[in-house]
């Protein structure tokens, strides 16, 4: 099965020359790409026809220092409204881009829409915890959230880290201020409440901060607030620790020897914690599968953001998610989400932009 991938060729601080470049490695593995923004400068990139790869054209780029949605609304003819729209008009099943996080949210919502039933869609962070992965959503969608939309998180966490990661059984936690269900604010209890009865979900309970990376969960659900805290507080960690690191390698002979012999174990941990490696943030919610890659993504983050999005158009993880919901709706009485123009009060990161 060939699977169809929309880029945002223009967005991202490096320009067309990283994502082109990340295109080509995708495709070379079956993927088909279309590379959405203006065809002069993706063809200065790209070079003669490369099989798999096709140009969409696109006027306009969104930048970074522009207002969300007001920016998506002016520029119907940018890279980012172009890619989005390719999958709306099921041109492709992924959608892939590196611009602004909050211009993405907003172009999703208004060219892709939700999920019937999905009151929000969340973002989904990788975070390397012990033993694997962790996805920690919601990253920073949503400020605010009803019990409702973290248990939705639960849902729609569990279901990719199953059907596209391929975890068998995925526990899910629920970021809190202790184990206790009686722990945390009214939202967070009530929620606690509605995901130890969700059926097809392995609640294990309330996670506290310091167990986010124990492998003890393989899904954490918070509050677009406390999850963007929580991310943006274990990249910094991870920073200085790195810095210090480097550091101490450095203070001594003896510890530059030291640090020659563990050169083998530290690659591997760098690998573990590069945000390279997963390629980027996973919008979930939506009609078709959404993939934010950081700002500064490299060809090795965009090759990885566009293989997993192919991934999860494979493992029909929209279609999974209609159908979860179809079956039994995980909430009652939803509301109606609030209108688009709260997007630009998204706290939404630029993930791994350590």
């Amino acid at each position: 099965m060939t699977v169809t991938v929309a880029v945002d060729a223009m967005g991202g601080d490096l320009g067309p020359a990283a994502i082109v470049a990340g295109a080509r490695d995708a495709a070379a593995e079956g993927v088909r790409v279309l590379l959405c923004g203006i065809p002069d400068r993706i063809g200065a990139e790209l070079g003669d026809g490369v099989d798999g790869i096709e140009i969409v054209p696109a006027a306009d780029v969104i930048s970074s220092s522009e207002e969300p949605v007001a920016a998506v609304r002016a520029k119907p003819d940018s890279s980012m409204v172009t890619a989005c729209r390719l999958v709306r008009d099921g041109s492709a099943s992924a959608v892939v881009s590196a611009g602004s996080t909050g211009a993405m949210l907003a172009a999703s919502l208004l060219h892709i829409g939700r999920v019937r039933g999905i009151a929000r869609p969340g973002i989904g962070a990788p975070l390397p915890a012990r033993g694997g992965m962790c996805l920690l959503i919601d990253a920073g969608a949503n400020a605010d959230a009803r019990a409702e939309s973290l248990l939705q998180f639960g849902v729609m966490g569990s279901l990719f880290m199953h059907d596209v990661m391929g975890v068998d059984s995925p526990r899910v936690g629920l970021l809190s201020i202790g184990e206790e269900p009686s722990k945390g604010n009214a939202v967070t209890v009530e929620a606690h409440g509605m995901l130890a009865c969700a059926p097809d979900i392995d609640f294990a309970g309330n996670c506290e901060g310091r167990d986010v990376l124990t492998g003890r969960f393989q899904v954490v659900v918070a509050e677009g607030f406390a999850g963007n805290v929580l991310l943006k507080a274990l990249e910094g960690t991870a920073s200085i620790l790195l810095a210090d690191l480097r550091t101490a390698a450095r203070s001594s002979l003896r510890a530059t020897i030291g640090g020659y012999l563990l050169r083998p174990a530290l690659r591997t941990m760098r690998e573990r914690t590069d945000p390279d490696t997963y390629g980027g943030a996973y919008l979930l919610g939506l009609r078709g599968v959404v993939v934010i890659a950081h700002g500064n993504a490299s060809r090795r983050a965009i090759a990885n953001a566009i293989r997993i999005g192919a991934r999860g158009a494979k493992a029909d993880l929209v279609g999974r998610l209609t159908e979860r919901l179809s079956a039994g709706r995980p909430t009652s009485d939803l509301q109606a989400p609030a209108a688009i123009n709260t997007v630009p009060q998204v706290a939404a990161p630029e993930i791994g932009d350590q």
